[in-house]
């Protein structure tokens, strides 16, 4: 079983490409591929399978065996890997890859050298609905809103980008402790499916810092969903423009939500790290 280990900065990825459907032990798969000490290590296992709606479909099943509905970063890495292999017409510069939360979702490859350099890719319509995120509060967009966690108020914004999000602004992100509080507001009751949670502390009106707790996962040293959900949520909180630059850990994403069309674009990276035989 061939493999290819891919990274969006530093959100790290098990490719596989060839088979037909999911396969039924796929989330055993990645318990045991994707740990770092005894496996390949990796945040995630990617399938690029067959699409009846676009040029493939990915399915990502996280490093827990979960299932995600969506990945900014996988889905970078997805586009590079179908071009890079050239499981589509070189001359081609767009492809539609569906996914299971988002569906179908329109990327824009830039090329050099006959290898896919940058991708910007159209993340949809972000989902505010308090219900559809979804949280357990009727609301029509959920903003600033308290939560308690162990006596401790932290204040959220939710967003859907396919999968769910939890924003909070803080003072420096860099000083939150991720391994007490990411877990703690992930399997909140306010959550029904868990939820990913970001930290953000905005540094002008075009640039805002964030570090993540990605839901089955932990801590990643990016999300592409979870950047976006973060520009929607400055948006929406009045601390930046439309358009704005997010620096993660491993690297910044160009994130755009367009008022035109309501919809979110994200650019950034995607690399192969290494290719072998499983």
């Amino acid at each position: 079983m061939n493999f290819t280990k891919m990274q969006g900065l530093g959100n790290d990825f098990i490719v596989f490409a060839g088979d037909t459907e999911l396969p039924a032990n796929a989330s055993d798969l990645a318990l045991k591929l994707c740990d770092r000490h005894f496996g390949i290590g990796a945040d995630g296992l990617v399938y690029l399978l067959p699409s009846q709606k676009a040029d493939y479909m990915m399915r990502i099943i996280n490093s827990d065996g979960t299932e995600a509905e969506q990945c900014g970063n996988a889905i970078r890495c997805a586009a590079k890997y179908i071009y890079d292999h050239g499981m589509v017409d070189p001359s081609r510069t767009e492809l539609r890859i569906e996914t299971i939360g988002a569906g179908p979702q329109q990327v824009q490859l830039t090329v050099d050298g006959g290898a896919v350099r940058a991708v910007r890719v159209d993340m949809g319509e972000p989902v505010l609905d308090g219900l559809s995120v979804p949280t357990t509060i009727a609301k029509e967009r959920v903003v600033d809103q308290p939560i308690q966690v162990d006596g401790r108020e932290f204040r959220f914004t939710a967003v859907s980008m396919g999968n769910p999000h939890c924003v909070i602004f803080v003072e420096d992100a860099a000083e939150i402790d991720l391994h007490v509080w990411g877990p703690k507001l992930e399997n909140h009751p306010t959550f029904p499916r868990r939820v990913n949670v970001e930290f953000a502390t905005v540094r002008g009106r075009g640039h805002a810092d964030m570090r993540v707790w990605e839901r089955g996962v932990g801590p990643t040293l990016a999300c592409g969903t979870g950047a976006c959900a973060t520009l929607v949520a400055s948006v929406l909180n009045g601390k930046t423009e439309r358009a704005a630059t997010i620096s993660l850990p491993g690297g910044d994403l160009f994130i755009e939500w367009d008022e035109r069309d309501n919809r979110v674009y994200m650019t950034g990276p995607a690399e192969i790290v290494f290719k072998g035989t499983l």
